[in-house]
């Protein structure tokens, strides 16, 4: 028995299929929570997730299926959370087990809604998980190349650095390389903006802008990026760092990327609905725009980034104008 005991996903798209696949590896053995049963059952059928990652097989006898929250929570250790941040709290509606002596690992990219806090917070408030029991799992890491085992590198953060290692282990294989940090909040926050100016990459993509001026785009993304963090949660930390720069850079560039998608769609013309519409996945920047924007409201750092994709997703400013504006003030 791995120092994580045993352990459960939380969640069925793209990136949960991916860590799943890291984890039954290494243990044999996995829980999993999946909301519809008819889901379930076509993976036990057919050998894969119906939906994402066709082609990432498992051996479905290592694997406990359930959609009972509460049965996988009762059962199992340590709980990878991977489902998209706007439905977390829904999900966490049905549960009635206490939560604070489980390891919480959070793989989602978003801030919770209503609360406006990272995962990791929210935890530690909402269901008094101690920190030291709270972790995240970062970095550049785009589901579809993890299901293909190309070389990709993950940052377990956590308070508790044996907890973090613990987690590393059961992740790492010949083609995931893992770091530890103690700056779980920063990751966390990080993982948020890249998705915001994911979106803002994608629009100016739309309107035609070219590489040379994407650089410069996420140049400045980073140091705004670095702005906030300095002021929200000042730690020891290297922006440059492939957690934070890595995961910037991949979700700006990326083919894979679905909030760069998004915001390449809302460049092209289309409305913000039509764009929800059409992509029918989650495109967690959306929600961490607003989110981000209200929290900065408290704390008041300079983000004309931030600002320009607020105006452009909830405003319905025209992207030409804004994205003009913006790189009036770019270096």
């Amino acid at each position: 028995m791995n120092n994580c005991g045993k352990i459960a996903i939380i969640g069925g798209g793209s990136w949960a299929t991916a860590l799943a696949k890291l984890v039954v590896k290494h243990e044999h053995h996995i829980g999993w929570y999946m909301r519809r049963d008819d889901r379930i059952a076509e993976f036990k059928r057919l050998g894969h997730n119906p939906a994402y990652l066709q082609a990432a097989h498992f051996d479905i006898n290592e694997i406990e299926f359930s959609s009972d929250l509460n049965h996988i929570v009762c059962e199992y250790d340590t709980l990878v959370l991977v489902t998209p941040s706007p439905y977390l709290k829904n999900h966490l509606q049905k549960l009635t087990v206490p939560l604070h002596n489980k390891f919480i690992v959070s793989a989602i990219k978003g801030i919770v809604p209503d609360e406006n806090l990272v995962v990791s917070e929210y935890f530690h408030q909402v269901w008094n998980v101690p920190y030291e029991n709270i972790a995240c799992v970062s970095g550049p890491s785009h589901a579809e190349e993890v299901a293909l085992e190309r070389l990709s590198y993950l940052t377990i953060g956590c308070a508790d650095m044996e907890k973090a290692q613990a987690f590393a282990n059961v992740i790492s294989t010949e083609f995931i390389k893992t770091e530890t940090s103690m700056d779980i909040v920063g990751i966390e926050y990080a993982g948020v903006l890249k998705n915001v100016y994911a979106i803002a990459a994608g629009i100016c993509h739309g309107l035609k802008y070219g590489d040379n001026f994407q650089a410069v785009f996420l140049s400045n993304a980073i140091q705004e990026m670095n702005r906030f963090l300095t002021a929200v949660y000042p730690a020891q930390r290297n922006i440059s760092d492939s957690v934070y720069l890595g995961d910037l850079l991949v979700t700006g560039y990326s083919n894979f990327s679905r909030n760069r998608t998004f915001g390449m769609m809302i460049g092209k013309g289309y409305s913000v609905k039509s764009a929800q519409i059409e992509m029918e996945m989650i495109a967690e920047g959306y929600f961490g725009t607003k989110c981000m924007r209200e929290i900065n409201g408290h704390v008041g750092v300079d983000m004309p980034i931030l600002d320009a994709v607020y105006s452009i997703l909830y405003e319905h400013n025209t992207p030409q104008k804004v994205i003009q504006t913006l790189t009036d003030n770019f270096r």
